[in-house]
């Protein structure tokens, strides 16, 4: 089982949601989140007063799969979420040794 992570702009969300809807992913967990990237912040200005912005709002969306979806599920996120800007955000995969669903108690790919 892997844990698939993205890191993607905050206009996209409903774009990924209903691509991963489409893909048949059942469940997911999504949160904000403040980072930069290579982008390191940008400035904007305020009633004549030019500031620095360092931490750019993002979405943070995880996703459970088995291992053969995995990369399936990380194109779909790439490409529902990506706008061909700086910015567009990160996906990464890490390995999940065990997941149990707390309502049955059931354990592996049945708790997914």
């Amino acid at each position: 089982m892997k844990l698939i992570t993205a890191i993607i702009q905050p206009h996209k969300l409903d774009d990924v949601k209903e691509a991963l809807a489409a893909a048949g992913v059942h469940g997911l967990t999504v949160s904000e989140a403040n980072g930069y990237g290579r982008q390191r912040g940008h400035t904007e200005v305020y009633r004549g007063a030019e500031y620095t912005v360092d931490l750019i709002p993002k979405i943070r969306v995880e996703v459970l799969s088995d291992d053969a979806d995995a990369e399936t599920l990380v194109g779909v996120i790439v490409k529902s979420a990506g706008s061909g800007t700086i910015g567009d955000g990160k996906v990464w995969i890490a390995p999940l040794d065990s997941v149990t669903r707390v309502r049955t108690g059931e354990t592996g790919s049945a708790a997914i």
